[in-house]
C-alpha cells in the first residue's frame, strides 16, 4: 500500500470532499481516501498494482476537480 497525497485547490466545501472520497467506492485498489477542502488535499491510500496514480488522477478530472501530486 501506498499513501499519497494530492494537491486539489478548487474544492471549497464539504459536498466536494463527498464527491471525492466517492471515488474510494469506484476505483478498485484504493483502501481509503480522506479529502479536506480546508486543507485543500486528498491523501489517497491505495495498491499500485491494482490502482495508478493517473487513475486516480483521471477519475478526480471526471468530478471536475483537478488533482496534483504532492
Amino acid at each position: 500500500m501506498i499513501k499519497k497525497i494530492f494537491r486539489v485547490a478548487d474544492m471549497h466545501c464539504s459536498m466536494c470532499v463527498m464527491r471525492l472520497e466517492e471515488i474510494e467506492d469506484e476505483l478498485n485498489g484504493i483502501k481509503k481516501i480522506k479529502a479536506s477542502y480546508r486543507h485543500q488535499q486528498m491523501e489517497v491510500e491505495y495498491d499500485p498494482a491494482l490502482v495508478s496514480e493517473e487513475q486516480i488522477i483521471a477519475a478526480v478530472k471526471e468530478r471536475g476537480y483537478t488533482a496534483l501530486a504532492a
